[in-house]
C-alpha cells in the first residue's frame, strides 16, 4: 500500500481535570525519527507515546507536540517563604517607626518583596493521565494515517499511469529489438560491399555468422524480460499491505540498470530515443518514491 510520508493532524480531549492536546506533523526521512515536545513534568510518558507512534508510522520524521493541562487542586501547589515574609514585614515595621510613618501595611506591600510565593513541582500520576492521553494521541495518529493514505492514493494513480507508459514504450523497444539481427546483417553486407566494391565474392554463410555474432552482442531480450518483471513487482508492491518505500526505491535502481544496458546495446536511433523517454519517466517515479513510507 502506498502511503505518503507528509501529513498533519491534531486532536484535543477535555476530561476533567485534564485537557490534552496533540499536534503531529510528518515529513520525509529514510528512517523513523520522532521529535517529541511534551509538557513539563510528563517526560516519563515519552516511551509510551513513541510506542503508539511506531504502531502507525514505519518511516518518516514525526514532529509531535503534546500539551497536558492539569486543572485539579492536586496538580497546583505553591510554597510560601514564611521566614522571608516575616523578615520583610519586620524590616518594614522598623522603617515605619524610624521614619514616623503612619500608613497601613497591607499584604500587597509585603508581596512587593518578591519570591515569597512560588509554584511547587507536583509529582504527576502518569497512570492517571495516560487513559486520557492515549485516546487523544491515537485519534491524532489515526487522522494522520488517513491523510497519508489519501495522499498515497493520489501518488499511486500517478505511478500506475507512468508504469503503463513505460510498459507501452517497452513493447515498442521489443519490436525494434526484433529487427536488430536483420539490420545488423544488412549493415555488415553494405560495409563489406563498400570496402570490396563488389569485386570480391563474399561467402554469404560467413556474413550470416558474423551478423549473428554482432546481433547477439546487441541482444536485449533478457533486459526486456527483467524490465517487464520489475513492472509487475512494482505493481505488486503498491498493493501489498507492508510499507513500500524502500523496496520501490531499490526496484527503481534495478529498472535504471536494465535500461542503461539497453541504451548501451541499442543500435537504432529510434530505440535510443524511446529509452531516453523511459528514463525520464523513471526519474519522475524516483522523485515521487522518496515520499513513500
Amino acid at each position: 500500500m502506498i502511503k505518503s510520508m507528509t501529513a498533519y493532524a491534531r486532536a484535543e480531549i477535555q476530561a476533567m481535570p485534564y485537557t490534552v492536546r496533540v499536534e503531529v506533523r510528518s515529513y520525509n526521512s529514510r528512517h523513523l525519527d520522532v521529535a517529541l515536545k511534551l509538557s513539563h513534568g510528563f517526560e516519563s510518558l515519552e516511551e509510551r507515546i513513541k510506542g503508539v507512534i511506531a504502531e502507525t508510522v514505519a518511516r518518516g520524521r514525526v514532529d509531535i507536540r503534546v500539551q497536558i493541562h492539569d486543572e485539579s487542586e492536586a496538580g497546583i501547589a505553591f510554597d510560601v517563604n514564611l521566614p522571608r515574609a516575616r523578615a520583610y514585614h519586620e524590616a518594614l515595621t522598623q522603617l515605619n517607626r524610624a521614619l514616623g510613618l503612619t500608613g497601613q501595611m497591607t499584604i500587597e506591600t509585603v508581596l512587593a518583596a518578591g519570591s515569597l510565593i512560588q509554584a511547587v513541582e507536583v509529582e504527576k500520576d502518569m497512570d492517571a493521565i495516560w487513559p486520557q492521553l492515549e485516546p487523544c494521541l491515537r485519534a491524532a495518529m489515526t487522522d494522520l494515517d488517513a491523510m497519508r493514505r489519501v495522499e498515497g492514493d493520489n501518488m499511486a494513480r500517478d505511478f500506475r499511469q507512468r508504469l503503463d507508459a513505460i510498459e507501452t514504450m517497452l513493447e515498442e523497444i521489443g519490436g525494434l529489438a526484433a529487427q536488430l539481427p536483420e539490420m545488423v546483417r544488412q549493415r555488415l553486407k553494405e560495409r563489406i560491399d563498400a570496402l570490396t566494391h563488389g569485386v570480391v565474392e563474399i561467402d554469404q554463410t560467413r556474413i550470416a555468422q558474423e551478423a549473428a555474432l554482432l546481433a547477439d552482442r546487441s541482444d536485449i531480450s533478457e533486459e526486456i524480460v527483467r524490465a517487464e518483471s520489475h513492472i509487475q513487482q512494482f505493481r505488486a508492491l503498491m498493493e501489498d499491505d507492508t510499507p513500500a518505500g524502500r523496496p520501490l526505491n531499490f526496484l527503481l535502481q534495478e529498472f535504471n540498470r536494465e535500461f542503461n544496458t539497453m541504451g548501451s546495446k541499442s543500435g537504432k536511433a529510434a530505440m535510443s530515443h524511446i529509452i531516453v523517454a523511459v528514463k525520464s519517466e523513471l526519474e519522475k517515479l524516483r522523485e515521487q518514491v522518496q515520499n513513500v513510507e
